[in-house]
């Protein structure tokens, strides 16, 4: 059967909606070529202009356009339906007041023709978004979610939907964002890798907002991929665009080279807005490197340079952007100590910038202040910034993503720090040290809702995590979706929290008694501070010798794995001696300088960030103390008190070689102790015993998930028990004893906050959990292990029972108590 030309323009139209470009232009060519009829010829025509944007020749799509306009005889309709087309042009090359007055004339001619009204609404949208108009470009997504719903277009209809996730993004509305996109993205990859690509380029954006910039990295890298494959010069330089905004936070040298490569794409397509927003990702980049000495060969923009592309920002009205370059070039001068022009001097934010440039001006007030000795001042200046994030943070009640939107707040948390140091008052320094910490624990934990698709996705995830031999295997496209998604429902489903106010150094030190103190490490982009606190003293002592104990971090962690696999014989002793020297350096450099305040007292310690992962009990300045690791003393003070007891329970994973006989040896000491054994332990059981005990100790292989810590685990016997598991049990017991490698170690992230299986038991309400950051022998776990338990039953608080345990057993292992230990 001969398709008419009518037909093939309409097979045409759904596989260009559906992203099918090739196809689409065949089906537009045949059916040119069946037709004299001046309409159907100028929609055909724009209909190949539009195939043409998406490959970047935005010029031929033009002219496409132009010249169908002068053919004879064109409806008023079809004529609308061009003067939209080039209103797409417009706003592809980022003239967004042409891009409005072509897109406005087209939608008022095109009538209720809802085909061609729909595209025309959700181009004018992008356009009110490009340019900070949320309130109209909502309304524009409403009108074309309607439109395509008549049609039946479920994929445009899902473009829509998408569209207005993105809004709600720009909105700083984080989870609404994820929904509306999740929402739309079934619908748009299943109807092809393009669609899937830019599905994936606009959800990037609300992961960097979130702070989760690996995952956004990750992602955008994709559809770089899938761009370049299709030839779609425009939207593959955006997504560069994309990841190089990413990376500004953490990898600036490679955000000034993917900048430099997306602004000479975007140039080549005639995409001049583009190509300027693309400069100034760039210079900030440049300005970053410069501001922080690092050693790479780069220089920093010359002034004129900036004045040049903040004035080109203003000319195509992105407003934001000129505030961010200008912003981050006065926070440069304020931080190198170089002269301001009076004319540049004013900190200007445009009108209803978002979060992020409003924090970065309270940076650059901070800066100026503590540049003129102001320390008082870029304190105060700091915590109003920090005060805004925070409010803004406590909107959220899920773990994961209270710690990553840490990131946005970095930069006035050093400022606001090292102005405290150089105070040298220890109520200042403790404030600031608790500050930092602060910013994830904030908010009191919540029980979500039951979720049946939280949990079928999740038992999914155990069966790949099963079969993935080794690597990451969450970037398998799998374990990628629904790792997504399970982060989404968990963002969805804790709503917000209720607030914890910050401890005072005052409240502190009425807690302490004599026999106890307390020390918090904090970190300056200069160095380590330690502020020690006793119920009568309290002090600010430098850590001199910084530089040697990093250096001794750096292999620490391969040597503890050796040692704990290479025992006996010629090789057992030089690992030990290794291991010892790096101890023993540990010890001095990061101990000493505290003791003569702490004396002998056990120790609650807030170790900061990057020493995340030391075993604290193996330094020799610690052997025979009482200590306990917590998050803060905020933490740690709020967590104490006893709660009626509800019994012991105890589950043994599969392939544990001594996990039956330490978990025997342990429950022993408890009456009527509750085992599940490698059989018995399943996920389900173990959550479910989770909830009826006050002590629960788990004997299990464990696997850290770096990327995405959430993910970290414990082995059962039908896969793993994920950090999101424990956040959906209803109530945990008081105290955790995880015989587990490596789920005492956490992910660090910005330099503040850590994350991990302990964190994730802390944040669900368990008092204290004792677990190892590194391999632990089997044999040493059995025999402490055993000894903690007797304790425990005999009424010691967790870290007395595991220092007891240590001096009976004589084992030295990395294992240490997390949390209120006593």
């Amino acid at each position: 059967m001969t398709l008419t030309a009518d037909e093939l323009y309409r097979r045409g139209r759904a596989q260009l909606n559906a992203g099918r470009n090739a196809a689409a232009r065949r089906e537009f060519l045949r059916a040119r070529a069946r037709t004299e009829d001046p309409n159907l010829r100028a929609r055909i025509a724009g209909s190949l202009a539009a195939i043409t944007i998406r490959q970047g020749d935005r010029a031929s799509a033009e002219a496409v356009c132009l010249e169908a306009l002068r053919l004879p005889g064109l409806s008023v309709t079809t004529a609308a339906m061009l003067y939209g087309q080039l209103g797409l042009v417009a706003l592809e090359r980022g003239d967004l007041p042409r891009a409005v007055t072509l897109l406005d004339r087209g939608i008022a001619g095109i009538g209720d023709e809802v085909e061609h009204r729909g595209p025309m609404l959700l181009n004018r949208s992008v356009a009110h978004m490009q340019a900070g108009r949320l309130a109209p470009a909502i309304a524009d997504l409403d009108r074309a979610v309607l439109d395509y719903a008549a049609t039946g277009d479920e994929i445009s209809r899902a473009m829509a939907v998408h569209n207005r996730g993105y809004a709600a993004l720009l909105a700083g509305e984080l989870v609404p964002a994820l929904e509306k996109m999740g929402e739309a993205q079934a619908v748009l990859s299943a109807a092809s890798a393009v669609n899937a690509a830019i599905c994936d380029r606009d959800r990037a954006e609300v992961l960097r907002d979130a702070g989760l910039t690996r995952d956004a990295e990750r992602t955008l890298e994709r559809a770089i991929r899938v761009f370049g494959a299709h030839r779609m010069r425009q939207a593959r330089a955006e997504a560069e665009f994309h990841l190089a905004r990413s990376l500004l936070s953490h990898e600036p040298e490679r955000a000034a080279a993917i900048s430099a490569a997306a602004a000479r794409r975007f140039r080549a397509v005639g995409s001049e807005s583009w190509a300027v927003r693309a400069e100034a990702v760039r210079l900030r980049a440049l300005l970053t490197v410069e501001t922080e000495g690092r050693p790479t060969g780069l220089r920093a923009p010359s002034d004129a340079g900036v004045d040049r592309v903040e004035a080109q920002l203003q000319h195509h009205r992105l407003r934001g952007e000129a505030s961010s370059l200008r912003l981050a070039w006065q926070r440069h001068h304020a931080q190198t100590g170089s002269a301001v022009p009076v004319a540049q001097a004013r900190i200007r934010v445009s009108p209803g910038a978002g979060l992020q440039v409003r924090l970065l001006a309270q940076e650059v007030r901070a800066a100026r202040a503590a540049a003129a000795g102001d320390d008082a001042g870029a304190r105060r200046i700091a915590a109003a910034g920090l005060d805004e994030l925070a409010a803004w943070q406590a909107s959220f009640g899920s773990l994961d993503l209270a710690t990553a939107l840490v990131m946005h707040g970095t930069g006035l948390l050093y400022a606001g720090l090292e102005a405290a140091v150089r105070s040298r008052r220890p109520a200042v320094v403790f404030e600031w040290s608790e500050r930092a910490r602060h910013l994830s624990q904030q908010t009191v934990p919540l029980r979500p809702p039951p979720d049946s698709g939280l949990a079928a996705d999740l038992a999914e995830l155990r069966m790949l995590r099963s079969e993935a031999a080794s690597g990451d295997w969450l970037a398998q496209p799998r374990a990628a979706e629904l790792s997504e998604r399970v982060r989404q429902r968990e963002w969805s489903s804790i709503g917000r929290a209720g607030g914890r106010e910050r401890a005072a150094l005052d409240e502190l030190q009425v807690a302490l008694d004599d026999d106890s103190a307390f020390v918090a490490y904090a970190y300056q982009r200069d160095g380590l501070v330690a502020i020690a606190v006793t119920a009568d003293d309290a002090r600010v002592i430098d850590v001199p010798r910084w530089p040697e104990a990093r250096r001794a971090m750096a292999g620490l962690r391969a040597d503890l794995d050796v040692a704990a696999t290479v025992r006996d014989g010629p090789m057992g002793s030089v690992v030990r001696r290794a291991l010892d020297e790096r101890l023993m350096i540990l010890s001095e450099t990061l101990l000493t300088p505290v003791l003569p305040v702490v004396g002998d007292r056990r120790l609650a310690l807030a170790a900061a960030a990057i020493l995340n992962g030391l075993p604290w009990g193996m330094l020799p300045g610690m052997r025979g103390r009482v200590f306990t690791l917590t998050d803060s003393a905020t933490q740690w003070l709020r967590a104490r008190g006893e709660a009626p007891f509800r019994g012991a329970g105890f589950a043994v994973g599969p392939r544990v070689v001594r996990g039956a006989e330490e978990v025997a040896r342990a429950a022993a000491a408890w009456p009527g102790a509750q085992v599940l054994g490698p059989d018995a332990a399943t996920v389900g059981a173990t959550t479910e015993l989770s909830t009826r005990v006050s002590v629960l100790h788990v004997a299990a292989h464990g696997r850290h998930a770096d990327g995405n810590p959430m993910f970290s685990g414990l082995e059962l016997a039908d896969g793993a028990l994920f950090g999101y598991d424990i956040d959906q049990m209803g109530r945990v017991p008081d105290t955790v004893v995880l015989s587990a490698c490596e789920v005492g170690r956490s992910s660090v992230r910005w330099g503040w906050e850590a994350i991990g299986m302990t964190r994730v038991w802390l944040h669900a309400g368990t008092r204290a959990v004792i677990a190892s950051p590194v391999i632990v022998a089997d044999d040493d776990a059995c025999e402490l292990l055993g000894a903690v338990h007797a304790g425990l039953a005999a009424g010691l608080a967790p870290a007395h029972a595991l220092a007891r345990a240590t001096e009976q057993t004589g084992v030295v292992s990395p294992f240490q108590t997390h949390g209120s230990g006593f």
